[in-house]
């Protein structure tokens, strides 16, 4: 069997209202809560993967990087742009508006509450 990855922990300051921001910007699927008393609230990446947000007391930001085809960069630009998230080319501007990433032909980082960044890459 290969390795693949099943789930993260992404910390939060609320953990659901920050799985349904990044559900809703990401175009993602929101699942039920799940664990101990529901304390992960995770969102539906792709068959094999589920970001799990869980909240913490101080939660630290982490980096999470996704590849998507034009047609959901697209999609995803146009619901960043609706809902007003600041969003930027570079992982120390990701508020810049632009979309000329440093590593591919389109792309663009945003952040969460929790310091979180965002990164979604596009080919063309």
């Amino acid at each position: 069997m290969p390795v693949t990855l099943n789930h993260t922990i992404v910390p939060a300051a609320d953990h659901r209202a920050a799985a349904r921001f990044f559900a809703s910007v990401m175009g993602l699927e929101e699942l039920p809560p799940a664990g101990r008393n529901g304390h992960f609230a995770p969102v539906r990446v792709n068959d094999q993967l589920t970001l799990d947000f869980m909240a913490v007391p101080e939660p630290e930001g982490h980096h999470l990087a996704f590849d998507v085809d034009p047609d959901t960069f697209d999609a995803i630009l146009a619901r960043i742009r609706a809902a007003g998230v600041a969003f930027g080319s570079e992982p120390t501007r990701p508020d810049n508006g632009r979309i000329d990433h440093p590593l591919c032909p389109r792309g663009l980082f945003f952040k969460d509450d929790a310091g979180n960044l965002f990164e979604v890459m596009s080919p063309a």
